[in-house]
């Protein structure tokens, strides 16, 4: 499903970790690629408030857990740099399909990084 929000198809996911040389792209890409999938599913489901957003950001933390071996295993891991890059990440899908008053720790709260 392509993406129709102008201001999420046109963002430049994890931006800050692909920069950095210590984070492995072929991992970023799949952290992005969770990213795009929230974006996807929001659109999908539209959410109509913020409990049944957090629901949706809920399941795509879960995903970048699971994310976090396979970090580890390529020399790396989520650390703060990353936890910040993606923190701000899912807060700008938040704002973006007009939850600007989302809780920015409430998106990410099931996170294990």
């Amino acid at each position: 499903m392509a993406i129709t929000n102008r201001s999420a198809a046109g963002h430049a996911f994890l931006r800050g970790l692909y920069e950095d040389p210590y984070f492995p792209d072929h991992v970023v890409d799949r952290g992005r690629d969770v990213l795009l999938g929230l974006c996807e599913r929001i659109e999908a489901e539209r959410p109509a408030d913020l409990a049944a957003l957090y629901a949706l950001t809920a399941a795509a933390t879960l995903e970048f857990n699971a994310l976090e071996a396979e970090f580890e295993a390529a020399g790396s891991e989520i650390e703060t740099v990353a936890r910040e890059e993606i923190g701000e990440d899912f807060w700008f899908v938040a704002t973006a399909y007009g939850f600007a008053d989302a809780d920015a720790e409430e998106l990410i709260a099931a996170r294990e990084w």
